[in-house]
């Protein structure tokens, strides 16, 4: 191999390491992760998804949406809201007879159930903390829902959108391994390269130095 020649495959290898290096340390920093309510579990394989309603004076939960099998859901299951926020719960007249009642935290009880469309239920949470509810008669069938209130409650990271780390595909790596590593690799090829411009190629390579 020639001088130059190796310098130009040196220099590519080196920033190639740096540019894996990069990627690794944007995949650390969590990839657009984001941040919502603990709800311990409660909503867990549960349909009707999560949204942060913080800073809606008013809000309205779906009695009755599609999922768990049938028109058995409230929409959305989860939900983030500021104290002093009132939520309707709104019947979509579907799945049969519904109502929501709490499990914990606020004193939600609609009352019977009831299948009519466009019958409502309102509560303004007042105080922060979590309140779990569901519908009693389809409570087994997870038909369940969940209001966090404030800022001031327990959170978890979710999602992230972007590319898994690799110990979430089953390696047992750590970013920072990958990054010891490939600073290593730079500082040999640093070392290398000196050598080779210093002392000159080995006879091994077919070129001794004499001329390109």
């Amino acid at each position: 191999m020639k001088r130059r020649e190796f310098l130009r495959t040196a220099g590519g290898a080196t920033a190639a390491a740096t540019a894996a290096a990069g990627t690794a340390a944007a995949q650390e920093g969590g990839g657009g992760a984001q941040v919502q309510p603990d709800f311990g579990g409660y909503l867990d394989g549960v349909d009707g998804g999560y949204e942060d309603l913080r800073g809606q004076s008013e809000v309205t939960i779906e009695v009755g949406a599609s999922g768990n099998g049938g028109n058995l859901a409230f929409a959305p299951a989860g939900i983030w809201i500021d104290p002093g926020t009132t939520v309707t719960w709104e019947w979509t007249g579907e799945g049969g007879g519904h109502n929501v009642v709490a499990s914990e935290g606020a004193s939600l009880d609609s009352g019977a159930a009831v299948s009519e469309a466009g019958s409502t239920y309102e509560y303004t949470f007042e105080s922060g903390g979590i309140t779990k509810y569901h519908c009693v008669p389809h409570e087994a069938l997870g038909m369940l829902g969940a209001v966090a209130v404030g800022d001031d409650v327990a959170t978890i990271s979710t999602g992230g959108g972007g590319e898994k780390e690799l110990h979430e595909l089953g390696v047992p790596i750590q970013a920072h391994w990958v990054g010891s590593a490939t600073i290593l690799g730079i500082l040999v090829t640093i070392i290398y390269t000196f050598f080779i411009l210093k002392y000159g190629e080995s006879p091994n390579t077919g070129n001794t130095g004499g001329g390109e």
